[in-house]
């Protein structure tokens, strides 16, 4: 036994060498993978809090950001699908009163389809960060975004000023005549309607800083107007948080329009933070239930006064265009249970 024991410990203490050096290697593997995690992690230590300040930062900037939309050239002629197109309503003069529309590129006739109804905000507008705002129907975004070009009608009216000749054109600058206004508008929508099967239960009110105040001055002006939109979207400004230049833009008046929202939802967003809207409306109960509980609130989180966050895939949009379809949705069954 000695013998035979004797003959394999050449055998055996390879084999330990063997496995000892497997083992190193394996060891150093180890620690040159862990070496190289490290360095990742630090690495991107470096790089996240640039890419956070990119997004989130005081230095941020929307127009870093990649757009995935884009606004179909504006064309003349007659309204078709995908195409969009500068009108005028019936009995309103066309060399200075417009609107533009578009149709959704999925669109048939025969069908009913929801409309987003779009206002601009104030014109003669720009800042440092490049945002610039026009007040002219053809430079609106919000319709575009929130559809993605499809399933629903997009329209952006002009408010109206009447001069003291009487003569009417598109005002870049806040109301001009509501009652104009408000003519044209129900016009329009009548005519949107009758040759290109818009939904008048599922009419969405839209609009960026001056649009989205108006989505309660104007769009809650009177019973009459108030009773067109299934829900409103409202991003930058509301009426009643802050007082403007015009007439009845104080928080009593502001409230009596809001009176008129009834249990319709809005959606309601600012750039870098909602806190200020969102503070305003808390208190405020309509019949007993509380405003801001049928109020989505959203901070974009960009410093720049403009709508076009809407054409970037970003997650504020997504939750956006969920609300709209939740909107949609709700309004269509309840037309269903009347």
């Amino acid at each position: 036994m000695q013998t035979s024991l004797t003959q394999f410990i050449p055998t055996l203490f390879q084999k330990a060498m063997h496995a000892t050096d497997c083992a190193g290697y394996l060891v150093a593997k180890c620690r040159q993978r862990l070496q190289e995690t490290i360095a990742y992690i630090c690495l991107g230590c470096v790089l996240l809090p640039s890419m956070s300040q990119l997004i989130h930062g005081q230095d941020a900037n929307l127009r870093d950001v990649p757009r995935d939309l884009t606004l179909p050239p504006l064309q003349a002629g007659e309204p078709s699908a995908g195409v969009r197109v500068k009108r005028t309503t019936t009995d309103f003069p066309s060399e200075s009163v417009y609107h533009v529309l578009y149709l959704p590129s999925n669109w048939e006739p025969n069908k009913s389809w929801p409309i987003l109804v779009e206002f601009a905000g104030n014109g003669n507008y720009s800042n440092q960060l490049g945002d610039i705002s026009t007040g002219k129907p053809e430079d609106c975004v919000i319709g575009y975004g929130l559809s993605g070009g499809q399933d629903c009608i997009w329209v952006v009216l002009p408010y109206i000023e009447k001069k003291p000749d009487g003569t009417l054109s598109n005002a870049l600058q806040w109301w001009g005549d509501i009652s104009e206004t408000k003519r044209y508008c129900l016009a329009t929508l009548a005519e949107i309607r009758a040759r290109y099967g818009g939904d008048r239960k599922r009419s969405v009110l839209c609009g960026f800083s001056r649009g989205a105040i108006g989505c309660n001055f104007f769009g809650l002006h009177d019973d009459e107007i108030a009773a067109m939109w299934c829900g409103f979207f409202c991003h930058s400004h509301y009426d009643g948080v802050r007082t403007w230049p015009y007439a009845q833009s104080d928080r009593e008046s502001a409230l009596i329009r809001l009176q008129r929202l009834g249990k319709r939802r809005q959606w309601i967003s600012h750039e870098n933070s909602v806190a200020e809207i969102e503070n305003y409306l808390r208190p405020i109960r309509i019949n007993g239930a509380s405003v801001a509980d049928q109020c989505t609130f959203t901070s974009i989180p960009f410093p720049n006064h403009s709508a076009e966050w809407l054409l970037c895939d970003l997650p504020e949009r997504t939750s956006a265009r969920k609300w709209l379809k939740e909107v949609l949705d709700e309004s269509a069954n309840a037309d269903k249970n009347r």
